[in-house]
């Protein structure tokens, strides 16, 4: 209609400054509240107006929208009425919110917080959640707002337009008061929206939009429900402050009676209570009884265990009644209220205050059907159903075609609630019900009618009729003996029984399978009704070819296997033919790296067309990896173990000097010595497979000692190049040590690494170096020698 341009006409700053000492981590509230005002006059229009400004951005990072969004812009609305609304002019002053905004929310803490208007007509005031809406241009500036609808922000983490708080939180639709425990500290938005109801029509919407910020506080009080109810099935209460203060120290719990006396009291956090009778009790809490920040509080508890709400419907078509019928038990008192919400989103008259009530719903869909019922002794409890209002009741046939023997009767059964009417009516009884029963001598097709409550639903049954069965059965068939075969026929029939049935999975139905090994004769009788026919189906059977592949067996690594096939088929194969000499032969040479599954097919021309199989594993065993230990020095009269793997059995050769020959770790022992003792070990493993290692020893005469060598090049030629010792009788070496001339350390050795001719990765010059070497002999005595060395280059 038009833009307008305001300009700001003034500005307030509304703020607690002085914050309750009782609030902990008190956070800061502060509003800037900008006023604008202007004069418009309007013609009269029967939809009436809507008022929209917008600010194209709110706060980053609210925490009940979805995540990763910034920017999101506001729309603000109020509307003004038609003259549809009933008057011959849009006469109307606007509902005004009054609830103040200075309010602290502590995260996790109950809270209240208003958000009543008045209105100066008097009209009627309903309060709701409802969605936030966005800007509908981006970017700063006086941007003019665009025409509705407006679309709402993206809600998220689990809250929505009507519990943007989340489902703790609820909004008195009397007073717009919303009350509950609030959610974890951040920004929420919270919408509300106030209808004004004026002679049962709703004339006018208005809108209040907060970005409330809810803190990481908590409030020392003595907080309750208004009303503890045991009223389902149980005696017992579970009794807590609804306020998690730090500051609270102390509670005083007491519950009393209707006649004022105490039956409980307790000075714990938490209470657990079980009522020995009914009636109604008073409860009472006290926090910091004598201390700072000390509060205190009532509730009622309503103790009448047996109250049920309960209901029943009937009639689901819309523009019909729907009837609501009360079924609420009650122990203790009488039913005596009831307030039901129909569940109708789109008018705000679904509601009803009489026990049993109907209903006539404009729009199809499924409703949420809420009863509030109440009763004599003050109890008051909920129960819901969700129905689906339809534009016909529905309607299911057992079955839509169908064929029957001429002179035969056929029960037709239809599902639906209401009343049922058949027709055509020759030869049917009962038409009236359900399920009537037919006897047509011609095909014919039968029409239902159900009535529920005026609402109508139509469908139809063909019956055909015949007076004979057709069977068309496969041709004869050859298998091969023990396979199984579907048998198969073509045929109207609707029951089947085959025989002999005892080679059948399902005898009962059209194509059932069949196990035989021996050639048989399979009948089938189809029928429908009295009428039947018979037909059979010939199935030959031929066994499988004979065949054995032999024996599993297991061979050495890199070695041959012979294989033995036997078969009295005409052809044959191996499978896989992978290190085979021949797969066409029934002895095959095979030679295979790994341990290889084989099987033989067989084939032969006797009719089956399968082959006969048989397996056979050939295991190839590990390759035998031989080991008899490094070479080495002793001396005389110094044990040396020796010690060989690879293998289950060993047998050692020659025996000089050892305990046992035929052992992987015999010890061996000289008494003079020797340049150079070589031994061979053979090695086997469980299948006898073998293979063979050898190990030098030299044995030096006298006692423990190191040999080092009186000079090394270490030119990088590959001689030479590397000074290291040789240790006779030595059982540990602790250091090998070079010095220079001038006493130098130019190297270190403590696990026998021999030295290189470097000093810190540079090459030393020729000269003599002095060698040094500590070690442990085979005694366990300490050994220790030195001498000299030249370097050559």
């Amino acid at each position: 209609v038009m833009d307008v341009s305001v300009p700001l006409a003034s500005q307030d700053i509304i703020q607690i400054t002085d914050p309750n000492p009782c609030i902990t981590n008190p956070p800061t509230v502060c509003y800037v509240v900008g006023y604008y005002y202007f004069t418009v006059s309007l013609p009269e229009s029967v939809n009436g107006y809507t008022l929209a400004s917008q600010v194209n951005f709110r706060i980053n990072g609210i925490s009940n929208l979805v995540s990763g969004y910034s920017n999101i812009g506001a729309t603000y609305t109020a509307e003004i009425p038609g003259t549809s609304s009933g008057s011959t002019a849009p006469q109307n002053n606007s509902a005004v919110f009054v609830g103040s905004d200075l309010v602290i929310v502590c995260a996790e803490n109950f809270f209240t917080y208003s958000f009543a208007a008045v209105d100066p007509d008097g009209d009627q005031l309903r309060y709701e959640f409802c969605d936030a809406y966005q800007s509908g241009a981006s970017g700063g500036g006086a941007t003019p707002t665009p025409p509705p609808p407006y679309n709402s922000v993206p809600y998220g983490n689990s809250f929505d337009a009507s519990s943007p708080l989340g489902s703790t939180v609820q909004i008195d639709p009397n007073t717009g008061l919303i009350s509950g425990i609030a959610p974890a500290s951040g920004v929420y938005v919270v919408t509300v929206c106030v209808s004004e109801i004026r002679n049962g029509i709703v004339i006018a919407v208005h809108r209040k939009d907060l970005q409330i910020n809810i803190a990481d506080c908590s409030i020392a009080a003595a907080i309750l429900e208004p009303e503890y109810q045991l009223c389902r099935n149980s005696y017992t209460i579970n009794l807590s402050n609804l306020s998690n203060s730090p500051l609270i120290t102390a509670y005083h719990w007491a519950i009393l009676n209707a006649s004022g006396n105490t039956v409980f009291t307790s000075t714990n956090p938490t209470v657990t209570y079980t009522f020995a009778d009914t009636g109604r009790y008073i409860i009472k809490l006290a926090i910091n009884p004598g201390q700072a920040c000390s509060d205190s509080t009532s509730s009622v508890a309503i103790v009448y265990p047996g109250f049920v709400p309960a209901f029943n419907t009937s009639g689901i078509c819309f523009t019909k009644p729907t009837s609501f019928t009360d079924a609420t038990t009650s122990v203790y008192g009488v039913p005596n209220s009831w307030h039901w919400d129909f569940g109708e989103s789109s008018v705000l008259d679904d509601s009803s205050s009489q026990r049993n009530p109907s209903y006539t719903y404009p729009s199809m869909g499924a409703k949420f059907i809420l009863l509030t019922a109440g009763n004599s002794v003050g109890c008051q409890d909920t129960s819901s159903m969700i129905i689906n209002i339809l534009d016909k009741p529905p309607l299911t046939l057992a079955f839509y075609d169908t064929v029957i023997c001429l002179n035969d009767n056929i029960q037709l059964h239809a599902i639906g609630n209401g009343n049922f009417n058949w027709n055509p009516t020759l030869n049917m009884l009962n038409p009236l019900t359900a399920s009537p029963s037919v006897a047509p001598l011609l095909t014919t097709r039968y029409f239902v009618t159900l009535d529920d409550n005026g609402c109508l639903n139509r469908d139809s049954v063909l019956v055909r009729v015949t007076d004979h069965v057709t069977i068309l059965p496969m041709s004869d068939t050859t298998i091969c003996s023990s396979d199984t075969i579907q048998l198969r026929i073509i045929s109207d029939g609707l029951r089947y029984s085959w025989t002999p049935a005892v080679q059948l999975l399902d005898p009962f139905i059209a194509d059932p399978t069949a196990i035989t090994n021996t050639t048989t004769t399979y009948t089938v009788t189809a029928n429908i009704g009295s009428c039947s026919a018979n037909s059979n189906i010939l199935v030959r059977t031929v066994p499988y070819p004979i065949v054995n592949a032999g024996s599993d067996t297991a061979i050495c690594f890199n070695t041959t296997a012979f294989l033995h096939g036997i078969t009295n088929g005409s052809t044959f194969k191996w499978i896989p033919s992978f290190f085979l000499d021949n797969d066409h032969v029934l002895k095959p040479i095979a030679k295979p790296p790994s341990s290889t599954r084989y099987i033989l097919l067989a084939y032969d021309t006797k009719g089956c067309p399968k082959p006969g199989v048989d397996t056979l594993i050939i295991t190839v065993l590990p390759r035998i990896i031989p080991f008899a230990g490094r070479d080495t020095t002793v001396v005389t009269s110094q044990p040396l173990q020796l010690f060989a793997s690879g293998g289950s059995s060993f047998l050692w050769s020659p025996s000089t000097g050892l305990s046992n020959v035929n052992i992987s770790n015999p010890v061996a022992v000289y008494s003079a010595p020797s340049e150079n003792i070589l031994y061979k070990v053979n090695i086997y493993d469980i299948a006898g497979c073998m293979d063979s290692a050898y190990v030098r020893v030299k044995v030096f005469a006298g006692g423990p000692n190191v040999f080092v060598p009186n000079a090394f090049s270490p030119n990088d030629d590959g001689i030479n190049d590397i000074l290291n010792f040789i240790p006779a009788g030595i059982k540990q070496i602790e250091y090998f040590k070079i010095y220079n001339r001038p006493g130098q350390l130019v190297f270190s050795s403590f696990n026998g690494k021999g030295w290189n001719g470097k000093y810190k990765g540079v090459p030393q010059d020729p000269g003599v170096f002095v060698w040094m070497v500590k070690a442990i002999d085979y005694n366990n005595k300490p050994f220790f020698s030195k001498g000299v060395v030249v370097l050559v280059r």
